[in-house]
């Protein structure tokens, strides 16, 4: 038993799995930080076309 310990704590196979994953979780942040900031900004600037556009006058042609 303490030698198949041993050996399972200096196998290294699983340790390029740990890498991906915190890869992965890094990517996944950056992304979630990228997109609220995205809409955020979509946001801002549907409001600033809203307010635009409800200041126009339109005439009929009359």
């Amino acid at each position: 038993m303490r030698y198949l310990l041993s050996r399972f704590l200096r196998a290294e196979t699983g340790a390029i799995t740990v890498d991906w994953i915190v890869m992965t979780a890094a990517v996944v942040g950056l992304a979630a930080t990228g997109g609220t900031s995205i809409l955020s900004a979509t946001k801002t600037l549907s409001e600033n076309i809203d307010t635009e556009v409800s200041e126009k006058t339109v005439h009929n042609g009359d």
